[in-house]
């Protein structure tokens, strides 16, 4: 397993160690709103083990994944929707 794996968030890579899971991907560039509500209020990670559902991106063209529970791989496409 490399050291390091490259994701693109957003269209911007982000180069993360291994074994990070999307959520502190994303975390670690200053994204803390991942989706919004029905209502437009912006969401972000909240209990970080997968219950709450808050921190839902698309993930290789995949909507609602919980990027809690995801491990980054080199060539993920990961897009918020805040």
């Amino acid at each position: 397993m490399p050291e390091h794996v490259t994701i693109t968030v957003n269209g911007t890579e982000v180069r993360v160690e291994a074994g990070t899971t999307v959520a502190a991907a994303l975390g670690s560039v200053g994204q803390i709103r991942f989706r919004r509500s029905v209502s437009g209020e912006p969401r972000g990670p909240l209990c970080g083990m997968g219950i709450c559902l808050e921190c839902r991106v698309t993930i290789n063209g995949e909507a609602h994944g919980r990027s809690c529970l995801v491990v980054c791989e080199a060539g993920m496409e990961v897009q918020t929707d805040a």
